[in-house]
Protein backbone atom coordinates (compact mmCIF):
# COMPACT_ATOMS: atom_id res chain seq x y z
CA UNK A 1 0.00 0.00 0.00
CA UNK A 2 1.15 3.14 -1.15
CA UNK A 3 1.27 6.12 0.95
CA UNK A 4 -1.60 7.83 -0.51
CA UNK A 5 -3.83 5.03 -0.10
CA UNK A 6 -2.80 4.88 3.57
CA UNK A 7 -3.52 8.21 3.83
CA UNK A 8 -7.07 7.92 2.61
CA UNK A 9 -7.69 5.05 5.05
CA UNK A 10 -10.25 6.41 8.00
CA UNK A 11 -8.01 4.76 10.60
CA UNK A 12 -5.18 7.35 9.50
CA UNK A 13 -7.22 10.94 8.64
CA UNK A 14 -9.51 10.19 11.54
CA UNK A 15 -7.23 10.21 14.88
CA UNK A 16 -5.23 13.11 12.80
CA UNK A 17 -8.31 15.11 12.87
CA UNK A 18 -9.56 14.25 16.08
CA UNK A 19 -6.30 15.32 17.52
CA UNK A 20 -6.05 18.85 15.26
CA UNK A 21 -9.60 19.69 15.56
CA UNK A 22 -10.48 18.51 19.15
CA UNK A 23 -7.26 20.69 20.36
CA UNK A 24 -8.19 24.22 18.02
CA UNK A 25 -11.49 23.21 19.77
CA UNK A 26 -10.17 23.87 23.34
CA UNK A 27 -10.47 27.33 22.66
CA UNK A 28 -14.20 27.19 22.50
CA UNK A 29 -13.89 27.05 26.34
CA UNK A 30 -12.56 30.36 26.94
CA UNK A 31 -14.96 32.75 26.45
CA UNK A 32 -17.22 34.41 23.45
CA UNK A 33 -14.74 35.84 21.48
CA UNK A 34 -12.64 32.50 21.26
CA UNK A 35 -15.75 30.45 21.33
CA UNK A 36 -15.85 32.22 17.47
CA UNK A 37 -11.84 32.04 16.52
CA UNK A 38 -12.34 28.21 17.64
CA UNK A 39 -15.33 27.67 15.22
CA UNK A 40 -13.22 29.32 12.65
CA UNK A 41 -9.91 27.62 12.79
CA UNK A 42 -11.71 24.47 13.61
CA UNK A 43 -13.01 24.69 10.37
CA UNK A 44 -10.06 25.43 8.52
CA UNK A 45 -8.33 22.53 10.34
CA UNK A 46 -10.87 19.96 9.45
CA UNK A 47 -10.73 21.62 5.61
CA UNK A 48 -6.88 21.30 5.74
CA UNK A 49 -7.17 17.19 7.66
CA UNK A 50 -9.49 15.82 4.81
CA UNK A 51 -7.43 17.96 2.04
CA UNK A 52 -4.45 16.53 2.93
CA UNK A 53 -4.43 13.57 4.78
CA UNK A 54 -7.92 11.87 3.71
CA UNK A 55 -6.87 13.20 0.33
CA UNK A 56 -10.87 13.81 -0.59
CA UNK A 57 -13.31 17.27 -1.06
CA UNK A 58 -15.00 18.04 1.66
CA UNK A 59 -18.58 18.68 0.27
CA UNK A 60 -19.98 18.81 3.64
CA UNK A 61 -18.56 21.84 4.21
CA UNK A 62 -19.98 23.62 1.08
CA UNK A 63 -20.24 27.30 0.61
CA UNK A 64 -23.35 27.37 -1.60
CA UNK A 65 -26.63 26.95 0.34
CA UNK A 66 -24.41 26.63 3.76
CA UNK A 67 -26.66 29.95 4.81
CA UNK A 68 -29.57 28.24 4.09
CA UNK A 69 -28.60 25.23 5.35
CA UNK A 70 -27.61 26.39 8.87
CA UNK A 71 -31.15 28.29 8.66
CA UNK A 72 -33.50 25.51 8.33
CA UNK A 73 -31.24 22.99 10.39
CA UNK A 74 -31.93 26.18 13.27
CA UNK A 75 -35.69 26.46 12.96
CA UNK A 76 -35.46 22.34 13.44
CA UNK A 77 -33.72 22.52 16.46
CA UNK A 78 -36.02 25.56 17.84
CA UNK A 79 -38.96 24.38 17.29
CA UNK A 80 -38.20 20.97 18.32
CA UNK A 81 -36.92 22.32 21.71
CA UNK A 82 -40.15 24.83 21.76
CA UNK A 83 -42.41 21.78 20.99
CA UNK A 84 -40.38 19.85 24.16
CA UNK A 85 -40.71 23.11 26.62
CA UNK A 86 -43.91 23.25 25.88
CA UNK A 87 -45.07 19.61 26.58
CA UNK A 88 -43.23 20.10 29.87
CA UNK A 89 -45.57 23.22 30.99
CA UNK A 90 -48.96 21.92 30.15
CA UNK A 91 -48.00 19.00 32.52
CA UNK A 92 -47.08 21.72 34.98
CA UNK A 93 -43.35 21.41 35.07
CA UNK A 94 -42.11 24.57 34.05
CA UNK A 95 -42.86 28.11 34.56
CA UNK A 96 -41.17 31.34 33.74
CA UNK A 97 -40.53 35.25 34.93
CA UNK A 98 -39.09 37.67 32.81
CA UNK A 99 -35.18 38.01 34.41
CA UNK A 100 -32.35 40.50 33.60
CA UNK A 101 -30.18 38.39 30.99
CA UNK A 102 -30.10 40.76 28.26
CA UNK A 103 -26.59 41.79 28.08
CA UNK A 104 -25.93 38.27 28.02
CA UNK A 105 -27.39 37.78 24.48
CA UNK A 106 -24.13 38.38 22.79
CA UNK A 107 -21.78 36.10 24.43
CA UNK A 108 -24.44 33.28 24.68
CA UNK A 109 -24.86 33.33 20.89
CA UNK A 110 -20.83 33.51 20.53
CA UNK A 111 -20.54 30.74 22.71
CA UNK A 112 -22.78 28.24 21.44
CA UNK A 113 -21.84 28.71 17.38
CA UNK A 114 -18.42 27.75 18.84
CA UNK A 115 -19.75 24.66 20.59
CA UNK A 116 -22.10 23.94 17.63
CA UNK A 117 -19.42 23.98 15.32
CA UNK A 118 -16.25 22.42 17.01
CA UNK A 119 -18.45 19.63 18.02
CA UNK A 120 -20.02 18.42 14.86
CA UNK A 121 -16.69 18.59 13.06
CA UNK A 122 -15.44 16.06 15.62
CA UNK A 123 -18.79 13.88 15.93
CA UNK A 124 -20.27 13.85 12.73
CA UNK A 125 -17.73 15.30 10.23
CA UNK A 126 -15.11 13.13 11.23
CA UNK A 127 -16.66 10.55 13.77
CA UNK A 128 -19.31 9.66 11.71
CA UNK A 129 -18.05 9.80 8.22
CA UNK A 130 -15.39 7.57 9.36
CA UNK A 131 -17.50 4.44 11.40
CA UNK A 132 -19.50 4.67 7.98
CA UNK A 133 -16.79 4.61 5.57
CA UNK A 134 -15.65 1.44 7.60
CA UNK A 135 -18.67 -0.50 8.72
CA UNK A 136 -22.04 1.33 7.26
CA UNK A 137 -24.52 4.00 8.23
CA UNK A 138 -25.96 1.98 11.18
CA UNK A 139 -22.38 1.56 13.14
CA UNK A 140 -21.41 4.83 12.38
CA UNK A 141 -25.16 6.49 13.72
CA UNK A 142 -25.37 4.06 16.57
CA UNK A 143 -21.72 4.14 18.06
CA UNK A 144 -21.36 8.21 17.57
CA UNK A 145 -24.90 8.60 20.03
CA UNK A 146 -23.38 6.68 22.46
CA UNK A 147 -19.99 8.22 22.17
CA UNK A 148 -21.60 11.62 22.51
CA UNK A 149 -24.01 10.73 25.43
CA UNK A 150 -20.82 9.07 26.78
CA UNK A 151 -18.91 12.21 27.33
CA UNK A 152 -21.53 13.89 28.87
CA UNK A 153 -21.28 12.31 31.73
CA UNK A 154 -18.56 14.73 32.64
CA UNK A 155 -21.08 17.29 32.73
CA UNK A 156 -22.09 18.59 36.21
CA UNK A 157 -25.11 17.05 37.99
CA UNK A 158 -25.16 14.14 35.14
CA UNK A 159 -25.90 10.61 35.32
CA UNK A 160 -26.38 7.60 33.51
CA UNK A 161 -30.09 8.62 32.65
CA UNK A 162 -28.69 11.65 31.61
CA UNK A 163 -26.21 10.30 29.60
CA UNK A 164 -28.50 7.65 27.58
CA UNK A 165 -31.44 10.50 26.91
CA UNK A 166 -28.54 12.60 25.13
CA UNK A 167 -26.99 9.84 23.56
CA UNK A 168 -30.69 9.49 21.61
CA UNK A 169 -31.96 13.29 21.52
CA UNK A 170 -29.00 14.55 20.18
CA UNK A 171 -26.84 11.97 19.24
CA UNK A 172 -29.01 9.44 17.02
CA UNK A 173 -31.18 13.12 16.35
CA UNK A 174 -27.57 14.97 14.97
CA UNK A 175 -26.78 12.01 13.18
CA UNK A 176 -30.10 11.40 11.53
CA UNK A 177 -29.48 14.93 10.48
CA UNK A 178 -26.01 14.80 8.80
CA UNK A 179 -27.17 11.52 6.93
CA UNK A 180 -30.32 13.16 5.39
CA UNK A 181 -28.59 16.65 4.69
CA UNK A 182 -24.75 15.57 4.55
CA UNK A 183 -23.95 19.04 5.50
CA UNK A 184 -22.17 20.45 8.72
CA UNK A 185 -24.22 23.48 8.43
CA UNK A 186 -27.10 21.79 8.72
CA UNK A 187 -26.84 20.08 11.92
CA UNK A 188 -24.73 22.72 13.02
CA UNK A 189 -27.59 24.86 12.88
CA UNK A 190 -29.47 22.19 14.95
CA UNK A 191 -27.00 22.35 17.35
CA UNK A 192 -26.85 26.06 17.91
CA UNK A 193 -30.71 26.92 18.14
CA UNK A 194 -30.87 23.79 20.44
CA UNK A 195 -28.71 25.03 22.52
CA UNK A 196 -29.02 28.73 22.39
CA UNK A 197 -33.06 28.84 22.78
CA UNK A 198 -32.52 26.48 25.87
CA UNK A 199 -30.08 28.89 27.45
CA UNK A 200 -32.19 32.35 26.55
CA UNK A 201 -35.18 30.52 28.37
CA UNK A 202 -33.13 29.84 31.33
CA UNK A 203 -32.80 26.41 31.17
CA UNK A 204 -29.61 24.82 32.22
CA UNK A 205 -27.81 23.25 28.77
CA UNK A 206 -26.64 19.73 29.70
CA UNK A 207 -25.65 20.50 33.45
CA UNK A 208 -24.27 23.95 33.04
CA UNK A 209 -26.27 26.99 34.56
CA UNK A 210 -27.62 29.57 31.87
CA UNK A 211 -29.08 33.08 32.57
CA UNK A 212 -31.46 33.95 30.02
CA UNK A 213 -33.94 36.15 28.89
CA UNK A 214 -35.88 34.51 31.65
CA UNK A 215 -36.13 32.30 33.83
CA UNK A 216 -36.93 28.95 34.09
CA UNK A 217 -39.20 27.46 37.72
CA UNK A 218 -39.23 23.59 37.69
CA UNK A 219 -41.60 21.99 39.90
CA UNK A 220 -42.71 18.08 39.18
CA UNK A 221 -40.74 14.71 38.50
CA UNK A 222 -37.41 14.85 37.35
CA UNK A 223 -38.49 12.03 34.53
CA UNK A 224 -40.70 15.36 33.08
CA UNK A 225 -38.36 17.92 33.76
CA UNK A 226 -34.97 17.07 33.77
CA UNK A 227 -34.40 18.46 37.48
CA UNK A 228 -31.15 20.67 37.82
CA UNK A 229 -29.63 18.80 34.43
CA UNK A 230 -31.83 20.32 32.67
CA UNK A 231 -34.10 19.68 29.47
CA UNK A 232 -31.67 16.71 27.92
CA UNK A 233 -32.26 14.87 31.10
CA UNK A 234 -36.05 15.03 30.66
CA UNK A 235 -37.96 12.14 28.64
CA UNK A 236 -40.17 14.68 26.65
CA UNK A 237 -37.65 15.48 24.30
CA UNK A 238 -36.10 11.84 23.80
CA UNK A 239 -40.04 10.89 22.24
CA UNK A 240 -39.88 14.27 20.50
CA UNK A 241 -36.52 13.53 19.12
CA UNK A 242 -36.93 10.30 17.94
CA UNK A 243 -40.03 11.40 16.17
CA UNK A 244 -38.08 14.16 14.32
CA UNK A 245 -34.91 11.66 13.60
CA UNK A 246 -37.55 8.83 12.05
CA UNK A 247 -38.84 11.38 9.54
CA UNK A 248 -34.82 12.32 8.99
CA UNK A 249 -33.66 9.14 8.58
CA UNK A 250 -36.94 7.98 6.33
CA UNK A 251 -35.43 11.00 4.18
CA UNK A 252 -32.09 10.01 4.09
CA UNK A 253 -32.38 6.46 2.86
CA UNK A 254 -34.39 7.75 -0.33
Amino acid sequence: MDTTQRTRSPFVWLPVGLVAVGGVSALAGGGAVLSLVAAVAATAVYWAVMRWVARRPAPELARRGAGREALTGGAIGLGFVLVSVLVITVFGGYSFTWSKGWSALAPLAAVSIGAAVTEELLFRGLALQALEALFGSRVALAVTALLFGGLHLANPGATVWSSVAIAVEAGVLLGAAFLWRRTIWFVAGLHFAWNATEALLGIPVSGHPSEGVLTTHVSGPEWLTGGGFGLEASVVPVVVSLLIAAAMLARARR
